[in-house]
């Protein structure tokens, strides 16, 4: 092979690596309304410990549901809409999570967790990376503002994680 054939070739590594901003918030939003589903399922579910965090995550879901929603309406970014923008490391794991698993009628507080903190965890690192590769202005800060939320999920989770996995149960005084 080539120089020039090896210079054309990490060129189309680039451009195969990159999805256009639509393509990027349709999955964003997929991901976010298969969360809000999730949570929302297993709100009745759950047992009491759990109940209360897994009512907020389905209304935190939702919100960045409809956060997407509007803004792929909004102007600013209709204008912007075909701008293509760096895919992030973690994009598969991150689509790998609109499909839900089937955690039965009963699923365990543990199971759960790990699930909901894998979850948190892809989104993390996704909205980070794509904060990183798009420059100043809305969908900056909006990747920016989901990097942070999403970092809060987890760090919630992985706390109650602890307390009922390691400590015997949230409030537990062992």
């Amino acid at each position: 092979m080539t120089e020039h054939e090896e210079g054309h070739s990490a060129a189309y590594q680039r451009i195969q690596s990159k999805k256009s901003l639509a393509d990027i918030l349709e999955v964003a939003t997929s991901f976010e309304k298969s969360a809000f589903e999730f949570y929302t399922a297993l709100i009745p579910r759950v047992s009491k410990n759990l109940r209360y965090l897994v009512e907020e995550l389905a209304d935190e879901e939702k919100q960045h549901y409809e956060l997407f929603t509007k803004l792929a309406k909004n102007p600013d970014i209709e204008s912007r809409i075909h701008d293509k923008i760096q895919t992030p490391v973690e994009d598969r794991r991150f689509s790998d999570y609109i499909q839900l698993p089937e955690l039965g009628d009963k699923p365990d507080d543990q199971a759960i967790l790990q699930y909901a903190i894998g979850r948190e965890d892809a989104a993390m690192k996704q909205y980070r990376e794509l904060a990183d590769s798009t420059e100043a202005g809305p969908i900056h800060d909006l990747f920016e503002y989901l990097s942070y939320e999403e970092t809060m999920h987890k760090r919630e989770l992985e706390k109650l994680y602890y307390e009922t996995v390691h400590s015997g149960g949230p409030g537990s005084t062992i």
